[in-house]
């Protein structure tokens, strides 16, 4: 199983959403889970953000989840050198076992066009960094995945539970 992850932040609380799925271009989730958040400190200034990574942490314990590998909304490196992103510190944090795909909609400006991807004509590329799996893989998976518009659908669908607040 592979998962979707996306985390979403509402002042000192947060709620993690994961969709699970076993094919790249499949269009609907074989499973969702979503985890509760109940404190999440700020983030310190002028360092990395890593408020994601206990969350999505405690969603993979609290569903006693282990994928095959994450796909995420974000950075795994920061730049071509490899400086470390919230996604490879998940990556280390789960032992280095489960490849990280970070997906984002904007761009750094260490990111060279070997790290974008285009899913449709006329639309800005996403920028894919990865650990534990080849980025040409890595680009290639995302490009197969279901989805008409830039960002695949079962990554939408992943936020939208992340935001939902029932």
């Amino acid at each position: 199983m592979k998962l979707a992850v996306a985390v979403l932040f509402d002042s000192t609380q947060a709620r993690a959403a994961a969709v699970a799925f076993d094919a790249w271009d499949a269009a609907e989730a074989t499973k969702t889970f979503v985890s509760r958040i109940t404190h999440v400190e700020k983030a310190p200034r002028g360092a990395l953000d890593l408020r994601e990574l206990p969350c999505v942490m405690q969603l993979l314990r609290e569903h006693d989840l282990e994928p095959e590998l994450i796909l995420m909304d974000g950075f795994v490196h920061l730049d071509a050198d490899e400086t470390p992103g919230l996604g490879l510190h998940l990556y280390q944090a789960l032992g280095g076992k489960v490849p990280v795909i970070g997906v984002s909609k904007k761009g750094l400006p260490g990111l060279s066009a070997q790290f974008e991807v285009m899913r449709e004509e006329e639309t800005p590329p996403l920028l894919v960094t990865c650990a534990g799996i080849d980025i040409g893989a890595a680009k290639a998976r995302l490009r197969a995945m279901h989805g008409r518009k830039r960002v695949p659908t079962l990554m939408k669908l992943a936020t939208r539970l992340a935001k939902n607040k029932d």
